[in-house]
């Protein structure tokens, strides 16, 4: 690993690039493209985006260049980078640019830096949705050097309100947050009575509350709850089910529900060309392959039903470091995983 792949990951990690604040990163980083020999733009997403290579075969590499929030002083340390987005995911995103710097003859790579994947909007991801799809995508997520992520569970947030008419506070009965926390009782004890575990749970949270006397009229409490769905669940049903649970409240309450954000689960093939690309590269680098299914979202639940193009997502780093406070990303497993990565491309190129 040279430098200036050092100097890539490091400065791009100091860079803040809240979600729908990245257009310093994004400049940036189109200059550090071009510096290597990309056709490096900004695209009406505001995706910085870089082509290299020639032929009849394209591969997309994509990892978001957002961050969530939290100012992290960016440092090595004993080998190891520290910051916010080192691991989620800028690092990925370096480790993809470097890779291709010098792609094989046969192949065209385009490097996509995307935006607000941290956020429900996932721009960036969508817009490039809408264009052609390539023979293979990677998505840059940190799966570990030795790791291949095939799935992510879908994700549903609701925001439910409660209200009703205004009452003394001596008054009997509970309260319109009271009322509105019984109720998330409900959707948690729903969705724990579907059973399974990891991968195939639904999971529940309360993500956020908030409630009062409103204004003195109406008494009014909100709830957002956030879904984590597996490949059997869909979000339209499982919507369907939450309203139903509101329906049955009852008593002089009024409760809505509105849809924030959705993304469907997705489960991609161990046996598509790319992924044993990767599971053959990790073989010769003297690993042994982890296939995961991720609890989380990333912008596969975006790409992979509109492409519907062999796809995993890649990426070094512990994705137990994600959104914490102690995110960092150890230099040689990025090391390794540009390594890799290149032989990945290499093997790509081969195929008939």
């Amino acid at each position: 690993m040279s430098h200036g792949d050092i100097a890539l990951v490091h400065g791009l990690v100091g860079i803040p690039s809240l979600s729908r604040q990245e257009g310093d990163a994004v400049e940036w980083l189109v200059q550090r493209m071009a510096d290597r020999g990309f056709v490096a733009s900004v695209d009406d997403a505001g995706n910085a985006v870089g082509e290299i290579g020639s032929g009849r075969r394209h591969l997309v590499l994509l990892g978001h260049i957002d961050t969530v929030s939290g100012d992290i002083p960016v440092r090595i340390e004993d080998g190891v980078l520290v910051g916010r987005g080192a691991v989620d995911a800028k690092g990925p995103l370096a480790a993809f640019i470097c890779a291709a710097t010098e792609p094989p003859p046969g192949l065209r790579v385009t490097v996509v830096g995307a935006v607000e994947e941290e956020s429900p909007t996932s721009a960036g991801a969508r817009y490039r949705a809408t264009l052609p799809a390539p023979d293979w995508c990677v998505i840059g997520e940190p799966s570990g050097w030795d790791g291949v992520t095939i799935g992510y569970k879908g994700r549903l947030v609701l925001r439910v309100v409660l209200t009703r008419a205004a009452r003394h506070g001596a008054a009997p009965g509970p309260t319109a947050s009271e009322a509105a926390l019984a109720l998330w009782g409900r959707f948690r004890d729903a969705a724990a009575a579907r059973g399974g575990v990891g991968p195939e749970r639904l999971d529940c949270r309360l993500e956020g509350m908030t409630g009062g006397p409103g204004d003195g009229l109406q008494e009014r409490a909100e709830l957002l709850v956030g879904y984590r769905l597996p490949p059997a669940i869909a979000t339209a049903d499982l919507e369907a089910e939450v309203r139903e649970i509101a329906r049955g409240l009852g008593g002089e309450a009024a409760v809505s529900v509105t849809r924030v954000a959705a993304e469907e689960p997705v489960r991609t093939a161990r046996t598509t060309p790319v992924a044993q690309a990767f599971a053959r590269a990790i073989a010769r680098a003297g690993g042994q392959v982890a296939f995961k299914v991720k609890s989380g979202t990333s912008d596969m639940n975006v790409l992979a039903p509109a492409w519907r193009c062999p796809m995993i997502a890649y990426g070094p780093g512990d994705s137990s470091y994600d959104h914490t406070p102690m995110e960092r990303l150890p230099l040689d497993e990025y090391r390794r995983s540009i390594a890799l990565l290149k032989d990945v491309l290499g093997a790509l190129a081969a195929i008939p």
